[in-house]
């Protein structure tokens, strides 16, 4: 049978380390702090992106930008988000920083979505690539290395977790065809794109980047990109 000087220690050493999780995972806000802004503008950027038509889709797969989701740390890339991206959440004992509930103010539509882990109920958070891989393949990822798509693919810059159904209305199209329902998001939305973008040298269709252009110098000339 352990003492009590046994059982206090570990005890404590329990606690600290849950506290240690919890921070490293987001459960704590501390840990959900925003980075430091950029200093770089949008409209700044989005000039460095080259300007080209689109490619054949032709060979596109899901594969080719890696095996489903990768890791960050000891989480994989779609627990890291929600545990980023979403409020009050709560966690099942394993695998390690798995979401089993929480609460999204979605971006895209200015709504709160209650998401509930489950075969039925998980889809309705889903983690949207900003920039779909389908469009990074016709602009330029088509000559990239496997290990850069698989980056891509998992990079949290180029990650939100937004509600499903709209999601699923926005596909692979760029900023030229889909924009999200809530308006008061689309500088950030384009200015993440542009960050990604030329983050992992891009192209854009001349359509693109003039709607995005024309979306920044109207509304928001002095958005900055996002930091990643």
């Amino acid at each position: 049978m352990r003492s009590l000087t046994a059982l206090s220690s570990f005890f404590i050493s329990s606690v600290t380390a849950s506290l240690a999780l919890l921070l490293v995972f987001g459960g704590l806000e501390p840990a959900k702090a925003a980075p430091a802004p950029s200093t770089k503008t949008a409209i700044s950027v989005l000039k460095t992106i080259q300007v080209k038509g689109r490619a054949p889709k032709s060979g596109y797969a899901r594969a080719l930008f890696g095996d489903g989701w990768g890791k960050i740390g000891n989480c994989d890339t779609r627990n890291y988000i929600l545990i980023r991206d979403l409020t009050n959440e709560t966690f099942r004992p394993s695998p390690a920083c798995t979401v089993a509930t929480g609460r999204l103010l979605d971006p895209y539509t200015n709504k709160v979505i209650n998401f509930v882990r489950g075969t039925s109920t998980s889809i309705k958070v889903q983690i949207d690539h900003v920039v779909s891989l389908s469009d990074a393949w016709q602009k330029g990822a088509q000559q990239q290395s496997w290990a850069t798509r698989t980056a891509f693919a998992n990079d949290p810059l180029n990650l939100l977790a937004v509600d499903g159904p709209t999601n699923a209305s926005k596909s692979d199209s760029d900023a030229a065809s889909w924009l999200p329902p809530n308006r008061s998001y689309w500088c950030p939305f384009v200015a993440r794109q542009v960050a990604v973008k030329a983050k992992y040298k891009l192209w854009m269709t001349s359509a693109e980047k003039n709607r995005i252009s024309e979306i920044l110098t109207g509304r928001c000339p002095k958005q900055l990109v996002p930091k990643g």
